[in-house]
């Protein structure tokens, strides 16, 4: 939008998305048999790299010589009184019959064998009858690679988790929704990623959305686990506090708008919200698996947070930024941010081109370019996109949001 638009097309477009009654609750799993096959995914539950080979005795079979160059995988699963298998591309793997792998604890399993000159490509299969969900994970040669897989649950669960959050630093309660993710509901073992996602209300349900258009949140998150095209995640929702929206979501006050309470909405974040989140699900709370993002002022609080709370929120995501905001200070924030590690490990920034305001796309161009100064890199640790012909919407962000994440999060692994 330009500075020169009128004050009354700019505060429909900053006050919209109150709340409406009828939220669902939750949102079932069901399960249907997978085979093996597809390309290489894995659910991660751990905040470290891969294990030390020298922490875990090679076990299973094929181990080779001493000396030899070996390959681990540790399968992380609660099985109880049930037993873990192996099949997979390398001998002496195959796909037509499993190898039991040896039993660490209670919920690891482990299999060690020679190292090839190609990747491995596995799967493991529950008393070798279930195969695990979603495409086949992949070793490189001579590595440890742990995996936490699922082998009945397809899609996650949205709930609301808490129906009136209250924050004492900004005075005021809200709605916040929660999606857990298929392997985190049945592995216990796993741990996932946060996405903490502005305007919560508009994410999983068009009945509570603005103008009735959810951003299909959950759809795109269950698609991914399924296809292993985004790595499974965790995603907070906080509501926005409704005619309090535009303060909280901004980090300067103006003559003609007000605001100014950004600083403020993300301490509510880092330091009301973020700790409960990480006390009552199984997160990955360091800042390379802590996504913030969303989209017009949402996309600006993002952007702030990257500036400013970069040690908690190492991926920021900004959908249709409100970069014109005060004059464009964002912008000059960005030009401070200091050397790595006091700054966002990734950027995505996003808008259209279409529309009354043309979706800010000047403006936000310039954004993306303010990274690129900071020694941002395309497709490496920023990711720029324009969608010709988009409108300032929740449609449109809703079409965007797949390839952001797949950005932020990267493929499941």
């Amino acid at each position: 939008m330009r500075r020169a638009m009128s004050s009354t097309l700019v505060l429909l477009a900053l006050l919209a998305c109150g709340p409406r009654p009828g939220a669902l609750d939750a949102v079932g799993a069901a399960n249907v048999p997978v085979s093996a096959g597809g390309g290489g995914a894995a659910f991660t539950g751990v905040d470290g790299g891969p294990g030390d080979a020298g922490s875990v005795d090679g076990g299973g079979g094929g181990a080779g010589d001493a000396g030899a160059r070996q390959t681990t995988v540790l399968v992380h699963y609660p099985t109880g009184a049930r037993r873990m298998f192996l099949r997979g591309a390398q001998a002496p793997l195959s796909w037509s019959a499993g190898v039991e792998m040896r039993p660490v604890d209670a919920d690891t399993w482990s299999y060690t064998l020679p190292a090839g000159a190609e990747p491995l490509e596995f799967k493991p299969r529950l008393d070798d009858q279930a195969w695990a969900k979603g495409p086949n994970f992949v070793a490189q040669p001579g590595d440890t690679v742990e995996v936490y897989p699922r082998f009945f649950r397809d899609v996650g669960e949205v709930r609301r988790a808490f129906s009136d959050f209250r924050s004492t630093l900004l005075g005021n309660t809200r709605v916040v929704w929660v999606y857990l993710p298929p392997t985190y509901l049945e592995n216990t073992s796993a741990r996932a990623p946060v996405v903490y996602l502005h305007d919560g209300q508009n994410l999983f349900d068009a009945r509570t959305a603005f103008g009735g258009t959810e951003w299909q949140v959950d759809e795109t998150m269950n698609r991914a686990a399924s296809d292993g095209t985004i790595a499974e995640a965790i995603v907070v929702g906080p509501e926005n506090a409704g005619s309090a929206r535009l303060d909280e979501y901004t980090p300067t006050s103006t003559a003609m708008y007000g605001g100014g309470r950004g600083a403020l909405y993300l301490r509510f974040l880092v330091e009301e919200l973020k700790p409960i989140i990480d006390r009552d699900f199984r997160t990955r709370p360091g800042r390379a698996f802590t996504a913030i993002m969303g989209s017009s002022l949402g996309g600006l609080s993002s952007t702030f947070a990257g500036v400013t709370r970069p040690e908690t929120f190492g991926l920021v995501g900004a959908l249709s930024p409100s970069t014109w905001w005060d004059g464009r200070w964002i912008l000059g924030s960005v030009a401070g941010l200091r050397p790595t590690p006091d700054r966002p490990l990734k950027v995505y920034v996003d808008s259209g081109n279409a529309g009354a305001s043309m979706d800010d796309v000047a403006n936000t161009a310039q954004l993306a370019q303010a990274f690129r100064d900071r020694g941002y890199a395309d497709e490496v640790t920023l990711k720029y996109v324009v969608q010709s012909g988009a409108t300032h919407s929740e449609r449109h962000w809703a079409e965007r949001l797949p390839g952001a994440l797949r950005f932020l999060l990267g493929p499941g692994r």
